[in-house]
């Protein structure tokens, strides 16, 4: 319990001393979960509401790929991402390995299934109703999706929500992908693991206090949005 104490109090020390390395480490990581998940959602919202509301052959294999692709590991999303932007990969070119890129690719690959698969299971919790109105009344195809998406927006809040906490826990392939390069592609988790394995506890906690408020601010966030709603 002395240890953990002592970690907790280093923690808050370096935390409200403003550490330059945490807080560095923690506006990449903010960085890097916030480009990711904006791409991931653009690209996954609108194939989301594509696989609920479009009837087409091979449509259940899509959705079985999509939400397979959910649990797909991350240390294998890093892998196959690695042999990709390796120098001897199709990708080489771009030099884009061990950069903050990179790890944003993984965590596109990793938050885009989620994207899709949540934002398509919120569309069809839908009143079908809702949709044939809007297509009824003249509505185009975009004006429609639009009519359906604010229906669904709670919803899709709490898609863009799991998105987001996947690509800021994500460890896996930034691992892979990143290199944990201090200063250049060193994120909030893989520099937990670091500190933690080089038995720097109270840096590795004040990091993981980071990730929790992270968390907690974005779910905060959910919550005063769906509380306006229900208003």
């Amino acid at each position: 319990m002395d240890f953990l104490a002592e970690g907790v109090r280093r923690a808050w020390g370096l935390l409200i001393a403003g550490d330059s390395e945490v807080f560095g480490i923690a506006l990449l990581t903010l960085k890097v979960a916030v480009v990711a998940t904006v791409i991931a959602c653009t690209v996954g919202l609108p194939l989301g509401y594509f696989l609920a509301t479009r009837r087409f052959w091979g449509r259940r294999a899509a959705l079985t790929v999509v939400n397979t692709a959910l649990a797909f590991p991350t240390v294998v999303v890093g892998l196959l991402l690695y042999g990709m932007l390796s120098r001897r990969g199709p990708l080489g070119g771009l030099g884009w390995l061990y950069t903050w890129q990179a790890i944003v690719v993984g965590d596109v690959l990793l938050a885009l299934p989620i994207a899709a698969a949540l934002s398509a299971a919120a569309v069809q919790g839908v009143d079908p109703r809702v949709r044939r109105t809007a297509e009824t009344l003249g509505a185009g195809p975009w004006r429609t999706a639009w009519t359906v998406a604010r229906e669904a927006r709670f919803a899709l809040a709490a898609v863009i929500t799991a998105a987001f906490g996947q690509v800021v826990a994500e460890v896996g392939a930034a691992m892979i992908v990143g290199g944990n390069i201090r200063g250049s592609t060193r994120t909030l988790t893989t520099a937990v693991a670091l500190y933690t394995s080089q038995g720097d506890f109270g840096t590795a906690l004040a990091l993981g206090l980071v990730l929790v408020i992270l968390a907690l601010v974005i779910n905060i966030a959910l919550q005063v949005l769906q509380g306006r709603g229900n208003g």
